[in-house]
Formats: C-alpha cells, sequence, structure tokens
C-alpha cells in the first residue's frame, strides 16, 4: 500500500450499537474500492476485519480492525469496531484517533443505546460524524420512521444526504439530495448507473432537499441571508455548506443503503473524502515533559516525530504488535523513539501497514496516518512516542473501570505457570481487563467489563496460551471478630516417654477498635510463664486469627492479654506454649460472642430517571441502603452501601433492568456485620468444606 501526503488521509471510525452492521460495510468498501475481489460475510467468518477466532466462532467484533481503503487518490483508515458493551475500550481507542466518525443505525432496530453512547462519545473527542441507515432491504424496514427517532434523538442538524429508493425488498437505489441525481446498482454494488429520480419520490425529494439547504443556509451568515431573502442557493454553495456544515458539526449527515448487498457506499466514501476532515486541519495538544506546560504539534511530515500507541495486540508467536497513529513527523523502521511515559528509548525494528490480520511491512509512516510495529519492549496502550529532542505527551486515553469480577481456576495442575504468563499478557492487550491475585482468599480475580468480555478472555487464554480454566463466583473475605469480653484457660500437656511437653497460660480476650487487627498485651508479673516463651504466645495466638475460628476466615480486632501461666523447667518449649495460646483463643473466640462480618461497598449507579425506580427496589433486595439521590445532567445518581456478596453480577443485572443505558462504580467501604441468619449458612457451609 503507498504512503500518501496527509491531506489526503482521513481516519474514520465505524460505530454503533452491536448488529448494526459495522462489518458488512467495511467488506462492502474494500469491495467497492477494489482491495478484496469478493465480499465477505459475518456469518461466514470470512470477512476482513473479523478475523480472530473468536469473532469468528461468535460472529461478532470484539477488537478494532484497522481497515485502510484506497479512493479517488485518498486513503481512509476506518477502524471498525465491536458494538457490544462488554468492549467499550476498543471503541474509546479507536474514537481517540479518529478524526471522524460514522454512525451505523439499523433501518428496522432504529436508534438503540449503542446509538446514545457513540454520539456522546463524539461529543466526548469532539469530532464530525454521519450517519448511516443500513439494512434497508430487510424486512420491516423504515428509512423515516428511523430518521425520525435520529432527529428526535439528536436534533434538527440531522439531515438526510440521500434517500432510499424502495425499502425493504424493493430497495434498489439512491437519490441524492446534494446533486439531485438518482443511481442504481448492479454487479454486487460495484456497477452504478445514474438514472432520473423516480416521478413517484418528488414530493419526498423536494421536501427533504429543503429541510437540508435550511441547515446549510444556517452554516454561514451570508448564506443564511441569502436563503431568507429568497434565493436558491447555487450548487457550490450547498457543496461547500455540506461541508463547512460537517466540519463544525452543525450539520450530521444522514446516508442510507444496505452494506450486504453493496448499496450506498460509494456515496459515503465521496462525502467523507469531500467533506469529513483531514489530519492536516488540527494542530494536537499535548504536554511538555520537562515543563508541564502546554506544548503543540503542527501535522506534517516535517515536524518533529510524535505519535500515540491506541491499541494492543497479544499474540504467542509474534509477540505484542502496537496499533499507533502518527501525529507529526515521519515515523520510520530500524530507528530509535522515545517514550515519554516510561521515559524509556524504544528501539524500532519493521513497520506495517495493517489491513484486518493482513501486516504488509512499510519503511515509514507518514504524519496522520496509521500503522503498526511489533515487539515493542516497554510501550503500552496509550503511551506517547517522539523525537527525544522534541518530546510531547498526549493525553490518555480513557478507559472504563472493569464492573465484573470472577476468580479462576486451572482445569489441570501444573497449569498455573500457563496461565499467569497468558493473562499478563492479555492485560497488555486489553486496558479494560484486569488481574490480581486476592490475599485473602488466595484466589486468582479477573475482571472485566461483562460475562462476554471475561468469557472471550478465557476462550483467548485457552487457545493462544494453552492454559484452560474454570470461572467461578468469587469467595468473599468475610472476616469474624467477638462482640464481649471472656477469660480462658489453655493448657497443652502431653507425656509420651521421654521429654515432655508442657505449657499454660490465661488469656483475657475483648473486642478491640476497628482497624486494629490485634492489640497483644503481656501482664505477667512474678514470672509465670518466663519472657523467651511469650512471642511464642503471640505467634499462637497470631496464627489462629489468620485461621479463623468460626468458619475460617481471618480474625480480626480483638484484644488480647496474657495474665498468667505456669512452666515445667523439662518439659516446656516454645510451640508448647504456642499450642496452649491457640487452644485457648479458640475457646475464649466462641465464647465472646463471635460474629461474621462482611465488607460493605459503596456504590455509585448513574441512571435515566425511567428506571430509577426498578434500581432503588433492586438495590433494596440486595441489602443495600440508599444515602441519596442528586441529578447529574438528564440521568440521577443513586448513592448506595451494598454488601459485596450481593455485588458480583450487579454489571449485568444493571444492563438488563436498563438496557445497558445505566452505569455504576463501586469502591470499598468497611465492614459490617453479617445478618445472623445469612451467617448461619455461610458457617455451616464452612463446617460440610472441612468434613
Amino acid at each position: 500500500m503507498k504512503q500518501y501526503p496527509i491531506d489526503k488521509l482521513r481516519n474514520v471510525a465505524l460505530v454503533s450499537h452491536g448488529g448494526a452492521g459495522k462489518t458488512s460495510l467495511a467488506e462492502a468498501i474494500l469491495y467497492t474500492s477494489g482491495a478484496i475481489d469478493r465480499l465477505g460475510r459475518v456469518e461466514e467468518g470470512n470477512t476482513v476485519s473479523d478475523h480472530d477466532q473468536e469473532e469468528i466462532k461468535r460472529s461478532v467484533s470484539i477488537s478494532a480492525s484497522l481497515i485502510p481503503a484506497e479512493w479517488q487518490s485518498h486513503k481512509i483508515n476506518f477502524i471498525d469496531t465491536p458494538g457490544y458493551f462488554d468492549f467499550v475500550g476498543e471503541v474509546r481507542g479507536a474514537m481517540r484517533v479518529s478524526d471522524a466518525a460514522v454512525i451505523l443505525t439499523c433501518a428496522v432496530s432504529g436508534v438503540e443505546v449503542g446509538t446514545e453512547k457513540v454520539w456522546n462519545y463524539c461529543n466526548e473527542y469532539d469530532i464530525p460524524r454521519a450517519f448511516f441507515i443500513n439494512k434497508m432491504d430487510r424486512e420491516n424496514a423504515n428509512f423515516s420512521r428511523t430518521l425520525d427517532a435520529l432527529r428526535q434523538a439528536f436534533g434538527l442538524s440531522v439531515v438526510p444526504v440521500t434517500l432510499p429508493i424502495g425499502q425493504e425488498a424493493s430497495f434498489s437505489g439512491i437519490v441524492d439530495l446534494v446533486g439531485m441525481k438518482a443511481y442504481s446498482f448492479s454487479d454486487n454494488g460495484r456497477k452504478v448507473e445514474t438514472k432520473d429520480i423516480p416521478a413517484n419520490m418528488a414530493d419526498q425529494v423536494e421536501e427533504y432537499r429543503t429541510a437540508l439547504i435550511e441547515v446549510v443556509a444556517e452554516t454561514d451568515d451570508e448564506l443564511l441571508m441569502k436563503y431568507l431573502e429568497g434565493e436558491a442557493l447555487t450548487d457550490e454553495e450547498i457543496n461547500n455548506g455540506v461541508r463547512t456544515g460537517i466540519q463544525t458539526g452543525k450539520l450530521v449527515p444522514v446516508f442510507c443503503g444496505a452494506a450486504q448487498k453493496n448499496i450506498g457506499t460509494q456515496m459515503l466514501m465521496d462525502t467523507i473524502i469531500q467533506a469529513f476532515p483531514s489530519p492536516a486541519m488540527k494542530t494536537v495538544v499535548g504536554t511538555n515533559p520537562r515543563s508541564d506546560g502546554e506544548e503543540t504539534r503542527k501535522p506534517g511530515d516535517d515536524q518533529p516525530f510524535s505519535a500515540l500507541v491506541f491499541k494492543s495486540m497479544a499474540d504467542p508467536y509474534v509477540g505484542k504488535l502496537s496499533l499507533f497513529r502518527v501525529y507529526s513527523g515521519v515515523f520510520k523502521s530500524d530507528s530509535q523513539v522515545y517514550n515519554v511515559n516510561r521515559d524509556a528509548t524504544e528501539r524500532i525494528g519493521q513497520l506495517f501497514a495493517l489491513r484486518g490480520k493482513n501486516q504488509d511491512p512499510v519503511t515509514h509512516v507518514s504524519a496522520g496516518d496509521i500503522g503498526a510495529v511489533a515487539k515493542l519492549s516497554v510501550t503500552g496502550t496509550s503511551d506517547t512516542l517522539t523525537d527525544k529532542d522534541h518530546p510531547i505527551q498526549y493525553r490518555a486515553i480513557s478507559f472504563p473501570e472493569p464492573v465484573m469480577s470472577l476468580a479462576v481456576e486451572a482445569k489441570a495442575k501444573g497449569d498455573e505457570e500457563k496461565i499467569g504468563t497468558g493473562l499478563t499478557r492479555l492485560t497488555e492487550e486489553d486496558p479494560t481487563f484486569t488481574t490480581r491475585r486476592d490475599a485473602e482468599t488466595k484466589q486468582l480475580i479477573i475482571s472485566g467489563m461483562g460475562d462476554l468480555h471475561l468469557d472471550v478472555i478465557t476462550s483467548k487464554l485457552a487457545k493462544k496460551f494453552g492454559a484452560e480454566v474454570n470461572l467461578i463466583t468469587p469467595r468473599v473475605p468475610y472476616r469474624e471478630t467477638i462482640r464481649s469480653t471472656t477469660k480462658i484457660e489453655g493448657k497443652h500437656k502431653k507425656q509420651s516417654g521421654g521429654k515432655g511437653q508442657f505449657g499454660h497460660v490465661w488469656l483475657e480476650m475483648a473486642p478491640a477498635e476497628s482497624g486494629t487487627g490485634l492489640v497483644f498485651e503481656d501482664k505477667i508479673f512474678g514470672g509465670s510463664v518466663p519472657r523467651q516463651y511469650i512471642p511464642a504466645v503471640e505467634k499462637g495466638v497470631r496464627e489462629t486469627m489468620e485461621e479463623g475460628v468460626l468458619a475460617g476466615y481471618p480474625v480480626v480486632d480483638v484484644q488480647v492479654a496474657l495474665t498468667d501461666g505456669s512452666y515445667h523447667n523439662v518439659d516446656s518449649s516454645e510451640m508448647a506454649f504456642k499450642i496452649a495460646s491457640s487452644m485457648a483463643f479458640k475457646k475464649g473466640f466462641m465464647g465472646a460472642k463471635p460474629v461474621l462480618l462482611e465488607p460493605i461497598m459503596s456504590v455509585e449507579v448513574t441512571v435515566p430517571e425511567q428506571y430509577m425506580g426498578d434500581i432503588i427496589g433492586d438495590l433494596n433486595k440486595k441489602r443495600g441502603r440508599i444515602l441519596g439521590m442528586e441529578p447529574r445532567g438528564s440521568f440521577q445518581v443513586v448513592r448506595a452501601t451494598v454488601p459485596l456478596s450481593e455485588m458480583f453480577r450487579y454489571a449485568t443485572d444493571l444492563r438488563s433492568m436498563t438496557q445497558g443505558r445505566a452505569s455504576f462504580v463501586m469502591t470499598p467501604a468497611q465492614y459490617e456485620e453479617v445478618p445472623s441468619h445469612i451467617a448461619e449458612q455461610i458457617i455451616a457451609a464452612a463446617g460440610q468444606k472441612e468434613e
């Protein structure tokens, strides 16, 4: 693939709710532009962008895929993104390096939750966008209904620039409202014929063209005056107005088509080239790592080099593949660059131009373009690479925190090392996936964005790294403590022919302040327990607390005082006193009103007003305490405390209750006593395990 000057480049994210047809559109674009000679289908697992085994198996996009297309002496870097919420990190990475977005909507389903989400991401990244109403050939497809829903959700600046000729089975072509021409398609969409606009569409064309011209006129004061005075706008003025409107966000064009039949892709690509911004149009802003002041870069090959890594892919054979966008200067193979985030120099080997899984070696990647490099030693996603003499650090990609955690168990003994290595590599690939070893429960915990996300992770772990695992609900890190005081004796006496064992202690036990763990006091007077054995007494208590008494969970917040005891000149030993203190502690603990404590989480749910009742009712069922509510824009924020044991599947519950419109964050708050009826079940279950 040849190199293009920066003004001939376009970087465009394909985004939508799941199932709207982004991958099919990417395939149609490649076919139309001549990059491939056969239209693949998602159901057949032979598309260019869905090349991962997991994507083929599930018929959904899981990771963002770079799909460059060459069209009219330009190169358009399309990034095909997943539509399912579990893979939102891929969407955010792609949109961070895109200059515009095409939002697909299904002509049958219309505006969905994912449509709203990606619109908001466009606002967040301040990038122009267009809608593509896809699947016009499907049963129940309805262009007018979908357009009305788009305008109701996103405003009157959303206007069609193409109209469908027919719909459902009769969908056969497109009317271009800017050029006022009609087109029919054959030969899988590659052959386009210009026709007269059908007579029965005259009123509809007039209505929508008037709406388009109204929005175009509002992009410029002179055009507006001309329009209000009743003068007709020229074709050139309309074209310029469309371009200005798209780039300023005052106009959001709506296209229509059927990706699987390759109808409508030509008009979309033409407009992307004519009206979407090139990377040359925007000076990029970052931070100077030496002064912490603002630093800017003009886009261009003659500027100091800078690039942002927006995606990493783990491969057990090739190693790590890092995808980057060059913002300024030229990225050259066999060079050295500076990683600002890690304060380290990276040695660069071969650079690649990607198209799906295909990697074409290139000597350099120019400003504004997107490429890949393998085997970077320290660089991760969101890192900035620059010329060391002219450093700049770009704003990191904002990835959401994981919302679901499950514990991992190896299916086969001896796979622990493979599991650890594989999971580490997968965390490098996916910033929304984390892994940790829980110090209290001793479990390996993986966290992600939902059930599907974690299921995909474990499938990749098995296929790429040969380690099969089971996912189970994590053990709750309960704790044990006491609510009253007691004094108890512990005596360990054993005679076995030779030297015996003798240790004898009296302990006083009482509750301690929350967070203090163990407060141990030595109250021995007169040497009833010799000094050299007192550390053994404390050690016996500590070890017993770690093991737990009531249900095998760590004991916390207890005051223990050694008040008396006795010893034997020959038979006493550190081990004997350790055993005696352990026996005393266990007996004393059970007699001091023992209770089980559970972790309580501070939860903040951001939810649309219409779902408030369901959310509050569900939190109450989960033994939650509602602390307060407050408005935040068009949403409500519900703050509550909820036991951790009730929250492991909350991401799935919340998505189901609100159709994916709500989100939540959760942080540890404190430990509280488990209600007695629940504590009895936990203690009984612990007893059965011991048996």
